[in-house]
């Protein structure tokens, strides 16, 4: 009777969570999906037209360079983000830069609590082709011939503003290795050290080994943090110049909100979910935790 009573009571408990999120994000996802299947806008009634919304998408060139901007953004974010995020944590672990520790996190991980609009806005100024100091710092040591025009070309827009990425959010990523490598037993390090392992063979063959699961969980959050950026590329460019830097969520709120084709952009934001849920669970499954090599 009594554990009839204590599953009841944490039932109860669960409860108030279950329905949150049911409410908040089940139910939307649902929705949303429900919305795709009509054409209409913000003032007009909705028009049931079946899959039409998905057969335009599917011929979108705007679709295809947009989904190609949020694959570029997650390789390279994978690259930086949770590849340099791990070497530096590594090397914020060893004996001699210990003691400086505090200091290098703090200014790593500074970036990441800046508003996103922030960021965007200062890094503007940044890449501004006439007082940025991009281009000023390469005048000043003799590289002027290297500087360009940012933001305003449709070659560079789009991996200038995943820089400004990597720099707001490695430092985050290396926090999250940094509570990872300090949770790996010293004599695991002194045992491959005993066996004249140097410094480089100690990393891949006992960190990376020891902080697998680190990995897999900050490879997810940045691949899904990828494919829903809108803050930083709306702010620096709106997905131009023309659309080189759109990416999905751009390109949804565009079709939503000036374009007014609501039935086309839930159709837009379903397939944004589908790329998500995918790479998550495939993540999940074949470098989870319960995958053993």
């Amino acid at each position: 009777m009594n554990i009839y009573k204590n599953k009841r009571l944490a039932f109860l408990y669960l409860l108030p969570a279950v329905a949150f999120v049911v409410v908040f994000i089940y139910f939307p996802v649902v929705l949303n999906i429900f919305y795709s299947f009509f054409r209409w806008s913000a003032f007009s009634d909705k028009v049931y037209i079946g899959i039409e919304n998905y057969k335009r998408l599917f011929k979108d060139p705007i679709f295809y360079l947009a989904l190609r901007n949020n694959t570029l953004y997650a390789i390279i974010s994978i690259i930086f983000q949770v590849g340099l995020g791990l070497v530096l944590a590594a090397i914020l672990e060893e004996k001699f830069v210990r003691k400086f520790q505090p200091f290098f996190r703090t200014v790593y991980f500074m970036p990441s609590v800046i508003s996103l609009t922030v960021v965007g806005l200062l890094w503007q100024l940044i890449y501004n082709p006439n007082i940025g100091i991009v281009n000023a710092g390469l005048k000043a040591i003799g590289l002027e011939r290297f500087a360009y025009d940012w933001l305003g070309s449709g070659k560079t827009a789009i991996y200038a503003i995943i820089a400004v990425s990597q720099w707001q959010y490695t430092g985050y990523i290396m926090l999250l290795f940094l509570v990872a490598i300090q949770e790996i037993p010293p004599d695991l390090y002194e045992a491959a050290m005993i066996d004249g392992a140097n410094r480089i063979q100690v990393f891949f063959n006992v960190t990376v080994p020891q902080v697998k699961e680190m990995i897999l969980v900050c490879t997810t959050i940045t691949i899904i943090g990828a494919f829903k950026v809108f803050d930083e590329v709306y702010v620096m460019t709106a997905g131009g110049p023309g659309r080189a830097s759109e990416v999905l969520a751009t390109y949804m709120y565009r079709s939503a909100f000036r374009n007014d084709e609501m039935g086309y952009a839930a159709a837009i934001a379903f397939i944004i979910f589908v790329i998500t849920f995918i790479l998550s669970f495939l993540q999940n499954k074949f470098f989870g935790s319960d995958n053993k090599a």
